[in-house]
């Protein structure tokens, strides 16, 4: 369990890092990663601030889950409460997600 809570915790602190811009790391990503074309892919959700809060989010949300199964030994209703927030979080974030992805894909489209 305890390589659960280690890659949990990883999760958790890239996300709260990207969530929060912590020393420009969003920005940083946005610049030189998600604003990217991949082949014919343009750039989508994930190269606007919103997309990368929105994905920040997930990651977290993945962090949190992983902490509570990694500390489901420990203490089992708080371990319970942590994947149940980490899940309702991950799931709301997705449908929010997907939403501006095709928002984003309009939007493109209808440039062109």
């Amino acid at each position: 369990m305890q390589i659960v809570l280690l890659i949990g915790l990883l999760f958790f602190l890239v996300g709260f890092v990207l969530l929060l811009n912590v020393l420009g790391a969003g920005d940083y990503v946005i610049t030189h990663l998600t604003s990217r074309s991949l082949g014919d892919l343009a750039p989508g959700f994930a190269a606007t601030k919103r997309g990368m809060r929105t994905y920040a989010t997930l990651l977290l949300a993945v962090g949190i889950v992983c902490l509570g199964l990694g500390g489901i030994t420990r203490s089992i209703p708080v371990a319970a409460a942590m994947m149940v927030i980490g899940a309702l979080t991950f799931g709301v974030a997705s449908m929010i997600a997907i939403a501006g992805e095709v928002e984003t894909y309009r939007a493109q489209k209808r440039q062109i």
